[in-house]
């Protein structure tokens, strides 16, 4: 047998979805307003009603009283069933259809009501505040029940009060009106509230689309996991809304433009100053993994456009790959220069053992201080004049590397920089970005030279790099500058147009400069300015004065 199922329990409570939940919470609203507001309605129009049944008592009273025959026939006739006060105050309480029209002498004896037998006799609430002259509304209860009065002084022809004259409007008639409205007032809130409903049904179905039917749990889950993931990966995301101002910044994206959440906010020009950086974010420069230089960070940026009409840039390190890249060419060009050694090695093996075989040991010694030579004497040149031992490396390399290429590099005869240097790292970036430019330019042609200078004026560096190639054209000479240009094909591991931004960015940093002329004879200049580039120089130690030791002394010593 299957097992029975276990029945399912009745839940109750919300609904789990954004759209019911906001249309049943507004629904709940406008039902509470309807019902508040047909009760504030209510409350007064009661109170607007008992006031108006007492105004139209008074006015009935009122009329009554300046009726002349009636003060005369109370002072010369007496109180009857038949009499003409009777008559006349039974003839305007038809007119006016109010519950009872009493005329009153100064002892409050009835002339009049709408019961016979009541007349002759004195009235049943205090008239004594008519009597006395003023006029009266209220609502009290009477031989006739509970009505609505006014009360009136009746005055002779010589204004003197001579009695009162009352009125009253039936209290139910009041309250049936009241009852009457309900119906017409509760229609037009059921109008409103179906109104509302229509509304509130609307809207949540606005945000029903908008929140892709998400419940409230589930959009409280997608923004947890959206922090946890914006500030969990390796990679800068940056968010901008439709007017172009930073809206979202994630800890990558902070730690690689070097800005904090003062951003938020601003647009990224005000963020981050004008620079292709800039100009990236905010969509001025298009394409895809756009390379762009922030300090000394190489980023591939990428971005995105949103429904809502703001983006999504995407920013992605590539300082150590292209660090590794520039590195594997070094490399690359290393081992080629080995290999062709290690062929013209061979060659020089073979020559040497030539002569040795036809015992021309003379000419053997010869060529053997010749090759020794060479290499010693393009190291020592080096060395002499560059005291820094990696500046002097990375030039006893790169000198290898142009030999192997069919380029002379020449250290020029001004070159002296001592072992001083403030930021050695930076300058060897900068020298060896210039040198790989200088020799990419003239590799192929006739007589091609590279030209190095380093000098010092006093704690200022001054770095030249003359090449014989075809030259920079002047219009050009700002855009080698900006990330991402060049006019050569990039390599399969590495993009292009890096190189001379970052030799611009490391001077700038610190207070220099970098620029581009014509060398002399054709070709280009690069000069690169760096203020401050050398430690100052150490003060000499001062040597104390060695004083005489005795005689004694000495002699003992």
């Amino acid at each position: 047998m299957r097992p029975t199922p276990p029945a399912r329990r009745l839940r109750l409570g919300l609904p789990r979805r954004m759209f019911s939940q906001v249309l049943l919470m507004q629904l709940a609203i406008a039902a509470g307003v309807a019902v508040l507001a047909t009760g504030l309605f209510l409350a007064p129009l009661s109170d607007q009603l008992d006031d108006q049944a007492m105004r139209r008592a008074l006015a009935i009273a009122q009329t009554a009283a300046a009726e002349p025959g009636i003060a005369e026939e109370v002072q010369r006739t007496q109180p009857t069933a038949d009499g003409p006060v009777q008559r006349e105050a039974e003839r305007i309480r038809r007119a006016t259809q109010a519950e009872y029209v009493v005329v009153m002498d100064r002892r409050g004896v009835r002339w009049s009501h709408p019961t016979a037998s009541e007349i002759g006799r004195t009235v049943s609430t205090d008239p004594s505040q008519a009597l006395a002259g003023k006029e009266v509304m209220e609502i009290d209860n009477g031989t006739l029940g509970r009505s609505a009065r006014g009360k009136v002084p009746l005055r002779d022809s010589e204004g003197k009060i001579v009695g009162a004259v009352s009125v009253g409007i039936a209290y139910d008639s009041v309250r049936a009106r009241l009852i009457h409205a309900i119906p017409g007032l509760l229609a037009y809130a059921g109008g409103a509230l179906a109104v509302g409903a229509l509304a509130a049904w609307l809207i949540s179905r606005r945000v029903q689309r908008q929140t892709r039917d998400l419940a409230f749990s589930d959009i409280s889950g997608l923004l947890a996991e959206r922090e946890a993931m914006l500030h969990g990966i390796r990679e800068g995301v940056v968010a901008l809304d439709r007017a172009g101002r930073v809206r979202l910044l994630n800890d990558e994206a902070q730690r690689l433009l070097g800005i904090g959440d003062e951003a938020v906010g601003r647009t990224p020009d005000e963020a981050l100053g004008e620079g292709r950086t800039a100009d990236v974010l905010a969509g001025r420069a298009t394409g895809t993994d756009l390379l762009t230089v922030r300090g000394q960070r190489v980023l591939v940026a990428n971005r995105m456009p949103t429904d809502d009409g703001g983006a999504v840039a995407t920013l992605r390190d590539r300082t150590e790959l292209d660090q590794l890249g520039r590195e594997l060419d070094s490399t690359r060009g290393l081992i080629d220069a080995l290999r062709a050694q290690d062929h013209e090695h061979a060659n020089r093996m073979h020559t040497l053992l030539g002569l040795l075989e036809l015992e021309m040991y003379d000419d053997a010694v010869e060529f053997v201080g010749e090759v020794v030579g060479d290499h010693r004497a393009t190291a020592e040149q080096v060395t002499e004049r560059i005291q820094d031992p990696l500046l002097a490396a990375l030039l006893v390399g790169k000198a290898t590397v142009a030999a192997e290429r069919g380029v002379v590099l020449w250290v020029s005869d001004r070159t002296r920089l001592p072992d001083r240097l403030v930021d050695p790292g930076g300058l060897v970036t900068i020298l060896g970005n210039l040198v790989d430019n200088a020799l990419d330019a003239v590799a192929g042609t006739l007589h091609a030279r590279v030209e190095v200078e380093l000098r010092t004026e006093g704690r200022t560096a001054v770095l030249r790099v003359r090449d014989t190639g075809p030259g920079i054209p002047q219009e050009h000479r700002e855009l080698i500058f900006t990330e991402g240009w060049s006019t050569k094909k990039p390599p399969a591991h590495r993009e292009r147009g890096i190189g001379l931004s970052l030799v611009r960015r490391l001077a700038e940093r610190q207070g220099g400069s970098a620029a581009v002329d014509d060398a002399g004879g054709g070709g280009a200049e690069f000069t690169v300015v760096l203020p401050d580039a050398l430690e100052p120089e150490p003060e000499p130690a001062l040597t104390a004065p060695r004083t005489a030791q005795p005689a004694a002394e000495e002699e003992s010593c």
